[in-house]
């Protein structure tokens, strides 16, 4: 069964993925380490674990018989573009109000 291309915002959607994220930016896991933090089925964790590894947010190297998980940052950056774009956005939007009420406000 193919995994389904989500985009970002859907990938991190899940509270379930999110966790994954939040404990991989402890340490890398193995597979099953990973799966014993969830009470779902393995072929469940791997649904995820897959989804994150094709929208590039985390990593999987084979390391003797065990599959390791570590954070990559490739989907964050696709995250932190959009966000920044809106900091900059209330930035400007913010700087404008201050110009405003300095100009209205006596000294």
């Amino acid at each position: 069964m193919a995994t389904p291309a989500l985009d970002t915002f859907q990938v991190i959607g899940d509270p379930s993925r999110r966790k994954m994220l939040m404990l991989l930016s402890e340490e890398s896991l193995t597979i099953n380490n990973l799966a014993d933090n969830f009470e779902m089925s393995r072929p469940a964790v791997s649904k995820h674990i897959k989804i994150l590894h094709n929208a590039g947010f985390i990593s999987i190297e084979d390391i003797g018989r065990e599959r390791y998980c570590t954070l990559k940052k490739d989907g964050f950056e696709e995250l932190q573009a959009w966000l920044s774009y809106f900091d900059q956005f209330w930035a400007s939007k913010l700087t404008k109000l201050e110009t405003l009420l300095n100009k209205k406000l006596p000294n």
